[in-house]
Order: structure tokens, then C-alpha cells, then sequence
């Protein structure tokens, strides 16, 4: 395993890299999935204002998530 994928268990069994991942799942028959839809600006601005942030520098932190282009954005 280790060769073909780069991770091993540490003698306290601990997944080296510490980025690996590793979990069970369980699914049950009533299960309900959900999706979050991607941020808006309008939602930017307003999460910058909470937390005394600039619009800027939110959107470089939430870039993935934004439902916008931030670099061509004009505010709208």
C-alpha cells in the first residue's frame, strides 16, 4: 500500500502524511444530502463588515466558494 499510495501508519498508528485521510461511512435509507451554493458579493460585503475586514482580502480568502469573478467585479 505504502508505495502505491505514499502514506503509512506511524508506530502509534497515527496516517503519515499528516494530510492523508482515512474514515468509515455510513449511509442510512433516510439520508438527506444537501448542497451549499457558491457566496455573493453581497454576502462578502457583509461578512468584511462583521469581521472588520476588507472585501479584498475576504475574497482571497473565500476564493474558491465565490459565485463571482472578484478580480472583474465592479460591485455588482
Amino acid at each position: 500500500m505504502e508505495a502505491d499510495t505514499g502514506m503509512k501508519l506511524t508506530e502509534s498508528f497515527a496516517m503519515w502524511p499528516g494530510a492523508s485521510v482515512s474514515g468509515w461511512y455510513f449511509s442510512h435509507l433516510d439520508r438527506r444530502y444537501f448542497a451549499v451554493s457558491q457566496v455573493r458579493r453581497d454576502q462578502v460585503e457583509d461578512y468584511a463588515v462583521r469581521k472588520g475586514m476588507t472585501v479584498s482580502e475576504v475574497e482571497r480568502w473565500l476564493a474558491p466558494n465565490l459565485g463571482y469573478d472578484a478580480a472583474n467585479c465592479s460591485g455588482g
